[in-house]
């Protein structure tokens, strides 16, 4: 269940032009808003808000729970500045506009025989908003999607236009990989790609206890493994995707769409509402959902075994914690719902990634544990999420930038190693803060 947009990451415009994420838990009211259909015209757009004093943010689909896109100021919206520009098999690159949805790039390779390393489970973000707020999804060798950018095109805060890669601006390429949107606008993003692949996912239900004690071998025999554990349960969900000579063996028709759209959008629907109505049936349906999980195989193209619908509205926070601290937070916290009186009807999703190289990356220099929990849109949440976040930073954990969380800038440079070259960068590229709202206030600092 991941998060992100452009950076806000389905946003969409309610009365009086308010802006909402996909959440409904955050909304703006800009003074204007524009959608360039090309980078002179972004430029232009940013030109014309600084005349004017105003503040520019960058919208995707609204997929991120934070206030990562809201601005009154000028919000650019991304739906002209899409399609695929450029696909290049000998260098083994795709160059994408920064406003394209997740599912165009992906259908997009897959006809062309390509594909996307690894991503994050769902495809409704653009692939600006996705990288820029840190979109990952579980993985032993590969995770992130902001990993996986070799150039980017950005605009700054001046209007200039700079081309960024290892060799081109290179200071800048490494930070605004995963920029917060807060280094300038990016119009256009290079990921590379490989040939198409099968994945076989194998998904089995299995006790918590034996997850817990077969975590560091599951995570090391699996291209990736991921699982999700039941609130009020002992049971959890495991998910296990490695490459394969194929055939391909994609869930049947009337099986997947049970699997995937009925019993996981549909039924979790219903399930979901009945436990608003009725918070305190919901350990019980929790026992009897857990007992009815089944087991599955099935062999496919990577997006379609790496994404799924998600349409049960919800809200999540979600830590990416050091990889060795896994097991010990995951019980604190389900010891935290044992004792408690929270209700909670959403599983606690599991996955892991590589360390890398990214400046403000969640899993910059550690290998990584991601714990993320959830809960349906328009029930308290708050103080579920205050005592999770506890256990969290109790561990050192990194709240991942588009999802909610109550950590500033203090804490955050403290959380990561190369915070003040990032900061240092962003005030060389927009020490007028044209790109700033109160989110990056809160997390980067005035």
């Amino acid at each position: 269940m991941a998060a992100s947009n452009a950076v806000g990451g389905s946003g969409g415009r309610g009365p009086s032009g308010a802006w909402r994420n996909w959440a409904g838990n955050v909304t703006a009211r800009p003074a204007r808003t524009a959608a360039p259909g090309s980078t002179e015209e972004t430029a232009a757009a940013i030109r014309a808000a600084a005349t004017d004093g105003l503040t520019v943010k960058a919208a995707g689909t609204g997929h991120s729970f934070t206030a990562a896109a809201a601005t009154d100021g000028l919000l650019i919206r991304p739906d002209r500045l899409t399609g695929v520009r450029k696909v290049d098999r000998e260098a083994g690159t795709v160059t994408v506009a920064a406003g394209t949805p997740l599912r165009r790039l992906n259908e997009t390779l897959a006809a062309h025989g390509l594909s996307l390393t690894n991503m994050g489970d769902i495809m409704e973000q653009t692939v600006s908003g996705a990288t820029s707020t840190g979109t990952h999804g579980t993985g032993r060798d590969s995770a992130s999607l902001a990993a996986q950018i070799t150039a980017l095109e950005l605009v700054t805060a001046d209007g200039s236009v700079l081309t960024c890669s290892a060799e081109d601006n290179p200071e800048v390429f490494d930070m605004a990989r995963l920029g917060l949107g807060a280094l300038g606008v990016i119009t256009e993003l290079t990921f590379a790609v490989e040939p198409e692949f099968l994945l076989t996912a194998r998904e089995e239900p299995m006790p918590f206890g034996e997850v817990t004690d077969r975590f560091d071998e599951l995570v090391a025999e699996n291209e990736h493994f991921e699982f999700y554990w039941f609130p009020h349960t002992g049971s959890c969900n495991t998910k296990r995707n490695n490459r394969s000579q194929g055939p391909a063996a994609p869930p049947g028709r009337i099986s997947g769409w049970v699997e995937d759209e009925l019993l996981s959008n549909g039924v979790f629907q219903v399930v979901c509402s009945l436990g608003r109505a009725i918070p305190a049936s919901i350990p019980g349906i929790a026992k009897i959902s857990s007992r009815a999980l089944s087991a599955r195989t099935y062999t496919d193209i990577p997006y379609k075994v790496f994404t799924s619908p998600r349409r049960v509205r919800f809200v999540e926070m979600e830590y990416a914690l050091p990889r060795e601290a896994a097991v010990s937070a995951l019980v604190e916290l389900k010891a935290l719902v044992e004792r408690s009186d929270f209700k909670v009807s959403f599983p606690v999703e599991v996955r892991t990634a590589p360390a890398d190289d990214i400046p403000l990356s969640t899993a910059s220099g550690r290998d990584t544990v991601y714990l993320a929990v959830h809960m349906y849109r328009g029930t308290p949440h708050e103080a579920y999420f205050a005592a999770a976040e506890r256990i969290m930073a109790a561990h050192g954990g990194r709240p991942h930038w588009g999802k909610l969380h109550t950590r500033d800038a203090a804490y955050l440079a403290d959380a990561y190693p190369r915070f003040g070259e990032f900061t240092a960068l962003r005030d060389r590229l927009d020490p007028e803060r044209r790109f700033t709202n109160g989110y990056l206030q809160r997390v980067l600092g005035d």
